[in-house]
């Protein structure tokens, strides 16, 4: 197994969760499973966030055990044995000894003796942390183990008193990012924003939606990024203003923007990056005039990304800056305060500013603790995405603007003084982009 995260810190991550559990209570967790995307075909195998997080293990049919004080180990592994005739089709196994040797864990047994081995582990638990609902073969099991050791209470079994979930606790590690975590991201990021430039040249050729994101894939996967963090999206003119458009087909305009949101996943980690630019490689005035509405703000959001201020501390400061510049266009009328107060902003900017980041894409963690928007803390991971959209339809503004969709994303991470931009190698001024689409 290679990774830029080693082996220790996933023992670690098992550690600290150990350490959040109850006294005399087990942790079940299963891996992904795999899914068939047509008839005999698989998708590619992707693991389980959750499961990733506390083993690095790449395969699916498997079970982590987490046992508090368990005298013969307290990570205890279920996965497939090796069988040299699958093998030879599917390519080569771990088995419980390599979970052992390559991933660290304590213990490990064929997934295909589970049924033998895990109720023993359960019986004499007080409590079970499980994700209910995650894999519902394993759910119906877990249930049978349970009432099987209920059945045997005179015989002085002692079943589990309750059932607590799972993700609440393991969700709270993963908001706070380590230096390795971050060195993942990191990479993952450079990747993702050379993918954009390489797009900004490839634009001037013309074609279609489909040919940038095939040089966006080819550069992911150039650099052993195999995946994409989610379905890119390259939305010509209008289709830019289509939040969640992933067509891609079709014909680059000339006189149009193009407006990519598009990022690698590398060693399970995301990117996410949004970046917008003229088909031509020169903004016409009223795309300078919007975009640098958009670029303005997500500098204000930024600066507003840092320790003691709150989850929405930047989407606030973003939201003053998108709207003052709608007001200075003559897209919208009033003041600020009246026209946030109003939501006028809302048929320009319907989304909000950012999301946390991690092993998903929108990554786990609250965003608020009760009725409070949570503080920012050195390790938590965001992105940041102000945008603008006049919808080609849009009545109430001059037809200069219509059809315009601007958004500008970066992936940002907190740290003692402020923030650190992971993605800032994709040009965004308007200078650096038309430089390098000249270029």
């Amino acid at each position: 197994m290679s990774s830029m995260i080693a082996v220790k810190e996933f023992a670690e991550r098992r550690r600290k969760l150990m350490e959040r559990m109850a006294p005399d209570s087990i942790a079940i967790l299963p891996s992904a499973p795999e899914r068939v995307r047509n008839r005999d075909v698989l998708h590619p195998f992707r693991q389980d966030s959750d499961f990733q997080y506390l083993t690095g293990f790449g395969e699916p049919e498997a079970v982590l055990a987490l046992i508090p004080g368990r005298e013969h180990g307290e990570a205890v592994l279920f996965c497939k044995e090796r069988h040299p005739e699958k093998e030879l089709w599917d390519g080569l196994l771990c088995g419980p000894e390599g979970a052992i040797e390559q991933y660290g864990l304590d213990d490990a047994f064929p997934i295909s003796d589970i049924d033998d081995i895990l109720p023993g582990m359960i019986e004499g638990r007080s409590r079970v942390y499980y994700p209910l609902g995650k894999d519902q073969g394993l759910d119906h099991r877990v249930m049978e183990w349970v009432k099987t050791i209920r059945s045997k209470v005179r015989t002085g079994a002692h079943p589990p008193g309750e059932f607590v979930a799972l993700e609440h606790l393991l969700h709270d590690l993963r908001l706070y990012k380590s230096a390795g975590e971050i060195r993942v991201m990191a990479k993952a990021g450079k990747i993702s924003a050379e993918a954009h430039c390489n797009a900004m040249r490839r634009a001037r050729q013309g074609g279609y939606e489909y040919n940038l994101e095939a040089t966006l894939i080819h550069t992911f996967m150039e650099h052993g990024a195999r995946s994409t963090a989610y379905p890119s999206i390259v939305g010509g003119g209008a289709n830019g203003c289509i939040l969640h458009y992933i067509e891609n087909s079709a014909p680059l305009k000339e006189g149009d923007l193009v407006l990519i949101d598009a990022g690698c996943e590398f060693e399970c980690y995301a990117s996410d990056i949004t970046r917008t630019f003229p088909v031509s490689g020169r903004f016409s005035p009223e795309q300078r005039a919007l975009y640098e509405v958009v670029l303005a703000a997500q500098y204000e959001a930024i600066e507003a990304v840092r320790p003691g201020n709150h989850w929405n501390h930047p989407h606030e400061a973003a939201l003053r800056v998108l709207t003052q510049g709608l007001i200075d266009l003559g897209l919208l009328s009033g003041t600020v305060d009246d026209a946030i107060a109003d939501e006028a902003y809302k048929p320009f900017f319907m989304h909000r500013t950012g999301h946390w980041l991690g092993l998903d894409v929108h990554d786990v963690g609250d965003y608020r603790i009760g009725d409070a928007w949570r503080q920012l803390e050195p390790g938590m991971a965001l992105t940041v995405e102000p945008g603008l959209y006049v919808a080609p339809d849009n009545t109430s503004v001059d037809e200069k603007w219509r059809g315009i969709g601007i958004r500008i994303e970066d992936d940002v991470v907190v740290t003692k003084e402020g923030c650190r931009v992971l993605t800032d190698d994709a040009p965004k001024a308007i200078a650096d982009i038309e430089a390098l689409m000249a270029g």
